[in-house]
């Protein structure tokens, strides 16, 4: 039961637990401050008028790209180091 609760989704995207929660951390703290900041430019509209979106498109890079690194390594240990 608590391999399923901290273990099993780490191990998915090929991750330790303590990697898993400092990836998530990271993302989790981003999207705070991309919140705050667009509270704020709702309230001043000359204030952070791009923060959220540079926001989102970074951390959607981020995982865009490590989801690509992740099929990629899965694609060649399947194959034995070859890509065809």
């Amino acid at each position: 039961m608590l391999s399923k609760l901290f273990l099993d989704h780490p191990a998915d995207v090929g991750e330790t637990y303590t990697e898993h929660a400092r990836e998530a951390s990271s993302y989790g703290f981003a999207m705070i401050a991309a919140g705050v900041a667009c509270l704020v430019h709702a309230a001043v509209p000359a204030l952070f008028k791009s923060k959220g979106s540079e926001t989102i498109r970074t951390l959607n890079d981020r995982l865009v790209r490590k989801r690509g690194a992740k099929r990629d390594a899965t694609i060649e240990t399947r194959h034995g180091g070859w890509v065809i």
